[in-house]
């Protein structure tokens, strides 16, 4: 039986822009094996896997290279889908069953709003070997649990950063967030997101990102609410909220592309 497969732009109002992930909806779960060569066949930065469990939706996602247990965009993408194709209520809040426990998303007028556990980011010295192969100059550094953050002086630096991402790979994180403070009247940050260890050279947009990120701006704006922009090739918006040990981020999607997949494969 085909399984329906869609490409879906996310954190962007416009198709060929935000971040493209896979969704595939499953009449069950598969072997991890078919999943990730699913995901390694359609190349993206995630691939997310959809189905029924109980009254929530189970929700993995996949990298070409390794299962993640947390990613934005994908999630954003998979609400849209369920919606999209009528899995979901139009106006009812989404639940999904998660390596990262429960995450909701609700839609919130023409925005799609995620809810997902923040990720601190604990000021320190840089893992040895990253500022040469970012090859800037940082003004301060700091990790969590998945990533390590450099914050640079200005938007032209971080746009500017040019990764030896063979070098990169060999840190010991998830990814690499770079940031910047905003002029604060379209944005109050910006971000690039570097995952080569994961087959990710520069993630065009990442929610999950954002939920360090929040943490790590919102003291320094004295705001709960941030607006923020990921100054990828592609490019991308969100808007995220601090609210206690859980970040809101709300974003837009398009679909792009609808076919099915060939369950033999």
């Amino acid at each position: 039986m085909p399984l329906p497969l869609y490409q879906i732009d996310a954190f962007t109002t416009k198709p060929l822009a935000g971040n493209p992930a896979a969704v595939c909806w499953l009449e069950q779960s598969c072997e991890d094996s078919w999943l990730q060569a699913v995901a390694a066949e359609m190349n993206l930065s995630e691939t997310a896997f959809l189905w029924q469990e109980e009254s929530r939706f189970r929700l993995r996602w996949f990298t070409p290279k390794v299962e993640v247990d947390l990613c934005g965009h994908a999630t954003l993408a998979a609400a849209h889908f369920l919606w999209e194709i009528g899995r979901a209520t139009a106006g009812a809040t989404i639940d999904f069953n998660t390596r990262s426990g429960v995450l909701t998303a609700a839609q919130k007028e023409d925005r799609i709003e995620l809810d997902f556990p923040i990720d601190e980011i604990e000021l320190g010295d840089p893992p040895t070997g990253l500022i040469a192969a970012l090859g800037c100059k940082p003004i301060a550094t700091g990790r969590n649990r998945r990533d390590v953050l450099v914050e640079v002086a200005s938007e032209a630096e971080l746009r500017s950063v040019a990764p030896d991402f063979r070098r990169l790979a060999e840190i010991r994180a998830r990814g690499v967030i770079v940031t910047c403070r905003g002029d604060g009247e379209k944005y109050e940050f910006l971000s690039r997101f570097f995952a080569p260890a994961c087959g990710i050279d520069e993630d065009p947009v990442t929610g999950s990102a954002h939920c360090a990120l929040v943490t790590y701006w919102a003291p320094k704006w004295k705001k709960e609410t941030l607006r923020a922009f990921q100054c990828s090739r592609r490019g991308g918006e969100l808007e995220v909220t601090l609210n206690g040990d859980r970040a809101k981020l709300r974003g837009a999607a398009v679909t792009v592309l609808r076919g099915e997949l060939d369950a033999s494969s």
